[in-house]
């Protein structure tokens, strides 16, 4: 009967209509039991022993059994004949100090069904201390009020850190679930991560870093980041490498990093990185880039195993690319461009890709909304040659931009043109489609899926050598 009595546990409202006994709080008149809560340094509850010596205070309340007992299976054990004290009046309890306002305030709880705070540091000491004692209607209450409150960077960090215990884990999850999207949504600007990185815990970082929707330009600015952030935050060099070990190298999105990165990062000899286990990451990423449809099925393999794989929303944006050396240095670019994308694009920004190289020259694209004449918005795309990089007076190329259209999926010739580059360093087409951008933007032959798909054929057909 008393177990059953447990298992209905009697619930408040947050109306306040339910049954209160709040008036019979630490009330002598209305108690059966003396409750002593003797108040131990944190760190003491847990041992084997208490010296006298570490008591730091004694706080003594009157309790009604019945009322503890129907709200709490703890307390039901306490004051039932499972315990040898239970034929005493009075019952010890022993607590840290750091836990002591919690405690009191679960206390009053379970009497009056309402909590005076809705600070979430404190809510959740009451929600560990509720879970303790099992007072299952007190765990709620505070999840609906964690709920409730808005979020700040501080209290998701304080979410996210919070132990989780099985009778709440689904309720703290979704806590937590919550507070790492809040997280992924406030940094999701690279800009404003780097500046307050240093202030974010691991849990915090994890929880960004698991977001494919990071706006930064290319995955090599993320991981030198977390290479400083662990080498400030891990002074201590076995602890930091297997923090970047076990959470911080996992979400390295390896196979959307530069060729210098990753060719720096496997001649490293830095002492806090596990380079078997970067030289094993890498392998895996330029094994399915190489061989995509070596054997059926490897491609969905590399692209669903795990986040290695996954694109940001990268703001240089990486091109699968098919280099040929004969009969003349030529590249066949992919490029492919999310409506979202496109749809930010207007009214003046644009997109670049990752640089790439054809016979020993830097080349840029260039997707961006250009006005023409009449202020109407128009898709260009723009073929950058790198001035940094021309070792040439005169370069010239034979380019194609081409689009994949529907009906039938393929490729259509939007531009075939041939140029040289001589103290201009930029080609393109304002207008790649020949229709205004609201039209582009609704054409779903051009946006497959939702993702305009385009190709760049691109052919260095001579070079002017610089006279000496």
């Amino acid at each position: 009967m008393a177990a059953a009595g447990a298992e209905t546990d009697i619930e408040f409202s947050l109306g306040g209509w339910g049954p209160s006994f709040e008036f019979a709080f630490n009330a002598e008149n209305f108690s059966d039991k003396v409750l002593r809560v003797q108040v131990v340094a944190s760190g003491d509850v847990d041992g084997a022993r208490h010296p006298v010596e570490e008591v730091l205070h004694v706080k003594t309340m009157y309790v009604n059994s019945a009322i503890l007992a129907a709200r709490s299976p703890f307390f039901l054990k306490l004051f039932s004949n499972g315990m040898k004290e239970s034929d005493q009046t009075h019952r010890t309890l022993t607590i840290a100090d750091s836990d002591e306002n919690a405690l009191m305030e679960l206390l009053s709880f379970i009497y009056s069904g309402k909590l005076t705070t809705t600070e979430p540091t404190f809510l959740l000491d009451i929600l560990m201390a509720a879970d303790k004692f099992q007072v299952i209607s007190c765990m709620r209450h505070c999840y609906q009020l964690l709920t409730s409150l808005p979020l700040t960077t501080e209290s998701a960090l304080l979410y996210l850190d919070h132990p989780c215990s099985m009778s709440m884990a689904a309720e703290v999850q979704l806590l937590k679930g919550a507070a790492q999207e809040f997280l992924a949504n406030k940094y999701k600007d690279y800009n404003m991560f780097e500046q307050e990185v240093m202030n974010i815990s691991l849990s915090g970082i994890e929880a960004i870093l698991s977001s494919s929707d990071l706006h930064v330009d290319f995955e090599d600015q993320l991981y030198y980041l977390l290479l400083k952030w662990a080498r400030e935050r891990y002074p201590e060099l076995e602890e930091r490498r297997k923090i970047l070990s076990s959470h911080l190298l996992p979400l390295v999105r390896f196979s959307h990093m530069t060729y210098g990165a990753l060719q720096n990062m496997l001649i490293c000899t830095d002492n806090d990185i596990d380079h078997e286990q970067v030289t094993k990451l890498i392998t895996g990423v330029l094994m399915c880039k190489a061989y995509p449809a070596h054997r059926p099925g490897a491609l969905a393999a590399c692209e669903t195993s795990c986040l290695l794989y996954a694109e940001r929303a990268y703001k240089r944006k990486h091109l699968k690319l098919v280099s040929f050396d004969q009969p003349c240095p030529q590249v066949i670019a992919y490029m492919d461009l999310k409506r979202e994308e496109c749809s930010q694009l207007s009214p003046s920004q644009y997109i670049l890709s990752l640089p790439f190289h054809v016979a020993g020259q830097g080349f840029v694209f260039m997707a961006r909304c250009s006005m023409d004449q009449s202020g109407l918005g128009r898709f260009g795309l723009f073929l950058y040659i790198d001035p940094k990089l021309k070792r040439s007076t005169c370069v010239s190329v034979k380019y194609e931009f081409a689009a994949r259209k529907r009906p039938y999926g393929q490729f259509v010739s939007m531009v075939n043109s041939s140029y040289t580059f001589t103290d201009r360093f930029s080609v393109g087409h304002g207008d790649l489609f020949s229709v205004p951008w609201l039209t582009f933007m609704a054409d779903d032959s051009l946006f497959i899926d939702g993702v305009l798909r385009l190709r760049v054929d691109l052919t260095v057909v001579g070079q002017t050598e610089p006279q000496t």
